[in-house]
């Protein structure tokens, strides 16, 4: 397939997990893939897994001002950009009464200042039409304990991709925010209380060995990363 195919695309947190399995996808879609990752020996795994051909971006999520560093690295390898994937982000899980102020900021920092500042310096280098998709969380969402601060970031992703969905449609910009449930947590106690996740929300359950959201998370970016302005509106995105 080559739904992508000359597409440049950057995915951030792209050396595990749902950024892994996304870049994968979008490079058999034909894509030029970037991805970015803190961890240098993750990153050079990914890497390698994924092929000579992707652009691995040492990177700090957290830091507001490297993100500068990153849009200018793909100005000079890709001469510009297509398709944002924001996933880089942590789960910092634990009761309310256990949270600092150093600890409160380093989620959000991650989470929600760094993908800001990231969206901000990758302006000059947009396409149009071009897609951003936020990552952030079912968290957002419901109130499941012990996830006060990562919810709150993951919700501020949201209201994110709300405000910005109606500020960059005239440069040709789509914004989406998905909200997958991994389960896959050490804060998940039991499978008893993921089957009351699923019925509350209506969502698939299929244990603790897979998401319970969505049975490819990537095949749902692609959707996103693909949409054309004269295609149907998709109803995942962050308006709906």
């Amino acid at each position: 397939m080559d739904r992508l195919k000359g597409k440049r695309a950057l995915i951030t947190g792209g050396s595990t997990g749902i950024g892994l399995e996304t870049a994968r996808l979008f490079l058999e879609e034909g894509a030029r893939v970037a991805i970015t990752g803190k961890d240098s020996t993750t990153l050079e795994n990914a890497k390698k897994e994924l092929g000579s051909g992707v652009l691995a971006i040492a990177s700090d999520a957290s830091d507001a001002s490297a993100q500068k560093g990153v849009a200018e690295t793909l100005r000079r390898e890709f001469g510009g950009l297509d398709i944002l994937f924001v996933n880089a982000g942590i789960a910092d899980i634990k009761p309310v009464e256990q949270w600092d102020a150093a600890a409160f900021d380093r989620t959000f920092a991650i989470n929600v200042k760094g993908p800001y500042f990231l969206v901000q310096a990758l302006l000059p280098i947009f396409a149009n039409p071009a897609s951003i998709v936020l990552n952030t969380s079912v968290n957002a969402h419901i109130g499941m304990p012990n996830t006060s601060v990562y919810g709150a970031s993951k919700a501020a992703l949201l209201s994110l991709a709300r405000t910005l969905s109606g500020e960059l449609i005239s440069r040709g910009i789509r914004v989406n925010a998905v909200s997958p449930a991994r389960f896959r947590r050490p804060y998940i106690a039991s499978s008893a209380c993921l089957k009351r996740i699923s019925r509350r929300w209506r969502l698939p359950y299929r244990g603790r060995s897979r998401p319970a959201a969505l049975d490819s998370p990537a095949k749902l970016l692609m959707r996103l990363s693909s949409w054309r302005p004269t295609s149907p509106p998709t109803r995942w995105g962050a308006n709906s």
